[in-house]
């Protein structure tokens, strides 16, 4: 065994440059999971404001520091660039940059990197090896394609909210930014997939993200037993139309939820709940018989599980292969040890130095049995502006006109 045996293997994407354009959320979301993994990101932001998330956040004193907690949580390990796009100088700093970058990710809406001179015709002439990657709404194509998009509108358009809650509260939105979230991680995807086609035969790609479609994609069996079968999806709350017992319960002091989706699964969950008799019910005896008196027999099961808490029955069926868990806050869910064993809540040094603490979260996948490691602080608003200008060729002096017109 040499030395080099005992070396820490590079990151994914350790040497791979990209330009983060983005704003908000999906866009900020895929640099942020690409930044995870070694590549160098560079955030290109207006200047004087910057990303709108700088200023969203549940804390007002940060948001009007431009360190919205939104933007905290998205932006760690970029770097800050400033640059007006429409400025030629600005525009003409980008172009400069593309040339030595491999990725450009940008939210803006549909035809506004083309008005500024900044498309992909431009810069695939400036570097043809670079991967494009444009999120929006709708995408590049089609009637919607110049709407607006937020993450409400698009849990509406893709019918997600119509299959959300019960049917005496749907339609209802889900309590997190889920279509944003989907299309940010389906653009780091495919940012990664071109690089690897890249990799193999020199060429660059232009990427069109639909955040709609993402969000179908996502919904899996809501939108597949449709297209298949014909089968119209209706709002069930907690219940899994696939099988039952399988949702949330009620237990001696909280909720559980349980997916006995197997026969055996089900055996055991009315063993363990001291309700053999559920088992040759008539009523529940075969699994169609039991998703057509869901309703009975959740009243039968939570009898047996008003026995216990929740935690006890998590550990009881869980431990006998019945998949079951409590239904947590959010803090609770945070501070699961399983999440502190895999070093997947990050603690990062505060942008400016202040000695608060600053918690985010890092990858959802390790790497040859380790989570992701890097510190770096998400970036003040223009941060690396002079240094990542310096790169590209800049002397001070020309760095310094570019501040005065308000170029940076």
């Amino acid at each position: 065994m040499t030395s080099d045996d005992h070396r820490t293997p590079a990151a994914l994407l350790d040497g791979v440059r990209v330009l983060d354009l983005t704003n908000v959320l999906a866009g900020p979301f895929a640099g942020y999971q690409l930044a995870l993994h070694g590549a160098d990101v560079l955030k290109v932001e207006m200047p004087r404001s910057g990303d709108l998330a700088r200023q969203l956040g549940a804390d007002r004193d940060l948001s009007e520091e431009l360190l919205g907690a939104s933007f905290l949580a998205q932006n760690a390990g970029k770097r800050s660039l400033t640059l007006n796009l429409k400025d030629p100088a600005g525009r003409e700093a980008l172009l400069r940059a593309v040339r030595g970058y491999d990725v450009l990710i940008e939210n803006f809406r549909p035809g506004v990197m083309d008005r500024l001179g900044v498309g992909w015709k431009e810069l695939r002439t400036e570097n043809p090896r670079l991967v494009y990657c444009a999120i929006s709404g709708f995408g590049q194509t089609g009637p919607l394609r110049t709407r607006p998009a937020y993450d409400q509108i698009v849990q509406g358009l893709s019918g997600m909210m119509s299959v959300t809650g019960t049917p005496e509260v749907s339609p209802l939105r889900a309590g997190f930014p889920v279509a944003d979230t989907l299309g940010g991680m389906a653009a780091a995807y495919a940012v990664a997939a071109a690089l690897v086609r890249r990799e193999r035969t020199g060429a660059g790609a232009y990427l069109d993200v639909s955040m709609l479609e993402s969000a179908l994609t996502a919904m899996g069996w809501v939108t597949s037993n449709y297209l298949i079968t014909g089968r119209r999806p209706q709002p069930m709350g907690n219940e899994n139309f696939t099988a039952a017992p399988s949702g949330t319960f009620a237990t001696a002091d909280g909720h559980l939820n349980i997916a006995a989706n197997r026969q055996q699964q089900f055996t055991t969950l009315c063993r363990l709940i001291g309700r053999e008799d559920l088992i040759d019910d008539v009523r529940f005896a075969h699994p169609a018989d039991r998703k057509n008196h869901r309703d009975q027999l959740r009243h039968e099961v939570e009898k047996g599980l008003s026995l216990r808490t929740a935690k006890e029955w998590e550990e009881i069926l869980s431990d006998a292969g019945v998949p079951a868990a409590r239904v947590l806050s959010v803090p609770d869910a945070l501070g699961l040890e399983q999440l502190a064993v895999r070093g997947f809540v990050r603690a990062l040094p505060f942008p400016d130095g202040r000695s608060r603490p600053l918690h985010v979260l890092g990858s959802p996948f390790q790497v040859d049995g380790d989570a992701v490691s890097d510190t770096a602080a998400p970036p003040m608003l223009g941060e690396h502006t002079d240094q990542v200008l310096a790169e590209l060729g800049y002397s001070q002096a020309e760095i310094d006109t570019m501040k005065e017109r308000g170029t940076v």
